[in-house]
């Protein structure tokens, strides 16, 4: 009996200490969101609309699957893949798997992976900045 209460004990906190990954009843963030803004490291360097090194969007469909487009020097590059949202306690992120590796999948780690996080103010924000790449905003 001692070992059955330890055992339900040790469950509910390691349970608890996860993530915990949602399906969003709200489908507020399926769609299109276009990038708007680019940033780099230094201060005051965003740029918007045609200034931009290139365009792109991601489109959230409603099954888990995305698509992300990017046109830069008349080249346009398409990509598809899953993705999954995770609530945290700072808001949403969405973790998104590519099927094979590209230049366009902006990521610190080189793993397929891109995370972006959903703000208060309604924008996507992608986290490849948090290593030397370009800040980037997105509007639906």
């Amino acid at each position: 009996m001692k070992n059955q209460i330890i055992l339900v004990v040790f469950l509910t906190v390691f349970n608890s200490c996860s993530k915990q990954t949602v399906t969003i009843n709200n489908s507020g963030y399926h769609g299109k969101w276009n990038l708007v803004a680019m940033s780099g490291s230094t201060p005051n360097s965003e740029v918007t609309g045609a200034a931009m090194a290139w365009q792109e969007f991601y489109f959230f469909n409603t099954n888990g699957t995305f698509t992300k487009a990017r046109e830069a020097n008349s080249v346009k590059t398409t990509l598809s893949g899953t993705y999954a949202t995770t609530k945290q306690s700072d808001g949403i992120s969405f973790e998104l798997t590519y099927p094979n590796d590209n230049e366009i999948i902006g990521s610190c780690f080189g793993n397929q992976k891109e995370v972006l996080f959903l703000t208060s103010n309604n924008s996507l924000l992608s986290t490849w900045n948090l290593c030397d790449g370009p800040g980037l905003t997105y509007k639906k």
